[in-house]
């Protein structure tokens, strides 16, 4: 019988991964400690193009209106998988992408709890004040239809008023999983090209099942603020902000994030 050679180090198949993930949220930890108005309008890039994607999505669905419903969902997830690839190859900052960075950053003892809390509420903070940035220069335009705005307030709706903390929980999970599993296999590669497609893959998944992103919605919820205040019901907005941070950090810390940290090495492994 051939002899096994292989040993435990052999079976660590995305540890370079892993190990760059890593090396992202010590970076995370500099650039927020030593220059945090930079990372300030990092994150509030992040939220500017979800945002201003989200109106090209609200134009596609109303402009192709009279098609069937299924072409129209997914041509505008499509269109909306552009914000994602967008972030990620400018290296912008998107609170649901880090929620998967910092946590195998505290897996391998490389930041502290105190910072990843500091970190993830300062990027949720500016990616929800670049939607703000975006609607408000856009509210004395006639970018946004009466068609746009009635979309824009049935999804609203839909993700706040008719849906139970239970559901907006995992389908947060579920959204942040694929958003985050796509970033992980992008991250083997080198070329835009190909990092762009699986990024695309996890975000058109996300975007036509319906599932909850917490920084999109909270550009939705912004949306609303300068163009149908009294068309959202903000208690259940606040419900819906809650249960979707919770589930995409469960979705992108734990069972991205946590879990390919584990499958990688010890707590120590990295530690000189």
């Amino acid at each position: 019988m051939m002899k096994n050679n292989k040993t435990v180090n052999d079976t660590y198949t995305s540890r370079a991964i892993a190990e760059s993930a890593m090396h992202q949220s010590q970076m995370k930890d500099v650039m927020i400690t030593k220059t945090p108005g930079r990372y300030a309008v990092k994150a509030m890039m992040s939220g500017f193009l979800l945002a201003i994607v989200t109106v090209f999505m609200l134009a596609i669905k109303t402009q192709f209106a009279g098609t069937p419903v299924g072409l129209i969902n997914i041509l505008g997830a499509i269109s909306f998988s552009l914000a994602l690839v967008l972030i990620v190859l400018t290296n912008s900052e998107l609170l649901t992408s880090n929620f998967m960075y910092v946590t195998v950053g505290y897996y391998y003892r490389a930041i502290t709890l105190r910072k990843i809390m500091y970190i993830v509420f300062y990027c949720f903070l500016f990616n929800i004040v670049g939607g703000l940035i975006l609607f408000g220069l856009m509210r004395f335009t006639h970018v946004m239809t009466p068609e746009m705005i009635t979309a824009l307030t049935k999804t609203v709706s839909t993700k706040t008023v008719e849906s139970t903390w239970y559901a907006i929980l995992v389908k947060g999970i579920f959204c942040n999983f694929f958003i985050n599993i796509g970033i992980y296999v992008s991250m083997l590669f080198k070329d835009g090209l190909s990092k762009a497609f699986f990024i695309a893959c996890g975000v058109v998944v996300f975007v036509f099942m319906g599932y909850e992103h917490v920084v999109f919605n909270a550009g939705l919820y912004a949306g609303m603020l300068f163009y149908n205040f009294d068309g959202a019901n903000w208690l259940h907005v606040l419900k819906n902000i809650v249960f979707a941070f919770i589930g995409n950090y469960i979705g992108g810390g734990i069972f991205v994030g946590l879990v390919y940290a584990y499958v990688n090495g010890r707590r120590d492994a990295f530690e000189k």
